[in-house]
């Protein structure tokens, strides 16, 4: 755990971004990023805080950028199915590996996966209600993330809502992973890329202090538990 977290690890890239990665093992990591996600990410207080009082106006499209192997598209699938609300939930990520794996294994949630950039959408005009993220902000550079808000912003539009979650970049952090995951290295995690990925997202990741300060005015950005950040962009600001 002598990781070096002073400043971002830009130059380190994730295991499985590797176009080359061992196919098995990338199906492997996509099987169990959804019970790692469940206790990392706690897709329940996104859903319990944004989305669910937006479905309950109507029919709401959520548009999940980077959604990898979509299991957070299909956990709130199913909370949206519980509670009776009606959703089009839309998984974009420009690994086709990714949607490919994603479709196959939807499970009738009902998610639509798309394969393509944030940038072809917004060329085609479409609009979403809540446009989110999670744990794609450290795989982009600075002149990314820029267009990753603008676009993203573009996709909201002025009544759409902007949620990009993330792992904040700290010795807590780091060193919280790499012990509650020491345990499954050898059984849940194993022939998997999750460990090694998480300890370098980590690397990768922003504190709050580096996002903010790139944020473009009308973003704000939220601390949580445990070492999570948030960066959003409301309702009705279209400064961005």
């Amino acid at each position: 755990m002598g990781a070096d977290l002073s400043a971002r690890a830009v130059d380190v890239r994730e295991l499985m971004d590797d176009p080359a990665a061992d196919p098995q093992t990338l199906e492997r990591t996509y099987r169990r990023f959804g019970a790692v996600n469940a206790v990392v990410s706690r897709p329940g207080a996104l859903y319990r805080g944004d989305i669910r009082p937006r479905a309950r106006a109507g029919l709401v499209r959520i548009l999940d950028v980077g959604a990898g192997g979509g299991d957070l598209c299909r956990a709130l699938a199913a909370r949206l199915g519980r509670d009776g609300l009606p959703a089009e939930i839309i998984a974009l990520d420009a690994d086709e590996r990714a949607t490919a794996w994603a479709a196959a294994h939807d499970g009738r949630a009902g998610v639509i996966y798309r394969c393509a950039l944030v940038a072809d959408l917004v060329r085609a005009g479409e609009v979403y209600d809540i446009v989110l993220s999670n744990h794609m902000l450290h795989h982009l550079g600075a002149a990314e993330l820029q267009d990753m808000l603008a676009d993203t912003a573009r996709l909201a539009g002025p009544s759409g809502l902007v949620v990009h979650r993330d792992i904040a970049r700290s010795r807590t952090a780091y060193a919280l992973f790499a012990m509650g995951t020491w345990p499954f290295a050898g059984n849940l995690l194993a022939g998997s890329f999750i460990r090694a990925d998480g300890l370098t997202s980590i690397r990768r990741s922003y504190t709050a202090a580096e996002l903010a300060a790139v944020a473009p005015a009308g973003w704000t950005v939220r601390r949580g538990l445990p070492s999570r950040l948030e960066l959003r962009r409301e309702p009705g600001d279209e400064r961005s």
